[in-house]
């Protein structure tokens, strides 16, 4: 099948452009010619209506939505709007691996990595894998590149995740089904902190790999009392020669950096003018 769709396309496209139709490098005839048929003929390939008052949006369909669930995948099945994916599973006790699924969930929306400055007005993102139709980039203006990102971002207090049925929060069944068990106490009678709970220096060693406790003596630092009365602060500060009144709110600040600080040779194999001439010619405005 791969070797009958390379042959196909190498062929018929030296046919086009050995009868002159397809001349490499060059816009859409057809966009120049019949501009109302080009952007008909653009809008019905990607789904769109393109006149009328619907201009622009999705072509409406009619969804089957059965209540049974339909399969559609391994461990994967829809009903009603709602869809479970069970292929990826973690053991109780494969702790690591929860890790790498929460940082997966976690992960931004893109990566900076595969993006790209073509000149002061075009942006590439090289796609992580290449689409179906051999799409390997996509070319945006700096402004498309906010749009786009715009549309990722939640509407604000949004619940971004939802509990149903007996997984809700006053759900009466909930303690059959997620039981709180019993919480530790401690001399004072007070809950102890929850052992799936890291602490806060523990969270800053792995976010910044830095021992935050760990003294330059050597030795581990800690608590040996909390002042929390003010006259009692402000007398220790006093007697230990320190300014016990409330600093100043510094005022805000523009950030360090005002543009993305692109490099182009880190992102590609190749000079970034040659990148540019290669894109010229591959892209084809519709």
């Amino acid at each position: 099948m791969k070797r009958i769709v390379e042959t196909t396309a190498y062929r018929v496209l030296r046919m086009l452009e050995r009868r002159g139709i397809l001349v490499p490098g060059e816009l859409d005839p057809l966009a120049d010619e019949s501009p109302v048929l080009a952007g008909v003929t653009a809008a019905s390939v990607h789904g769109l209506v393109a006149t009328g008052d619907r201009a622009g949006r999705l072509v409406r369909r009619v969804l089957a939505d059965p209540a049974e669930a339909v399969r559609t995948g391994d461990l994967c099945y829809a009903s009603r709007g709602f869809s479970l994916h069970a292929a990826t599973r973690v053991r109780a006790d494969d702790r690591a691996h929860l890790e790498r699924l929460c940082k997966y969930v976690a992960r931004p929306p893109l990566a900076a990595g595969r993006l790209t400055q073509i000149d002061a007005e075009r942006l590439a993102f090289a796609l992580k894998t290449p689409w179906d139709d051999g799409t390997t980039h996509l070319i945006l203006s700096p402004m498309e590149l906010l749009e786009k990102l715009a549309a990722l971002v939640p509407p604000p207090r949004i619940n971004l995740v939802r509990y149903h049925g007996v997984l809700a929060a006053n759900a009466k069944d909930r303690d059959k089904i997620v039981p709180a068990g019993k919480r530790e106490r401690d001399e004072a009678g007070r809950a102890a902190a929850s052992k799936n709970r890291l602490a806060w220096a523990a969270l800053m060693a792995r976010v910044f790999q830095i021992d935050v406790l760990q003294c330059d003596c050597g030795g581990r630092m800690r608590i040996v009392a909390a002042v929390t009365d003010p006259a009692s602060v402000r007398r220790y500060l006093d007697g230990t020669g320190q300014s016990a009144e409330v600093p100043t709110l510094a005022p805000a600040r523009a950030p360090p950096q005002s543009e993305l600080d692109f490099d182009c040779e880190a992102d590609s194999d190749q000079d970034p003018q040659v990148f540019a001439d290669e894109v010229d010619q591959e892209v084809y405005d519709y």
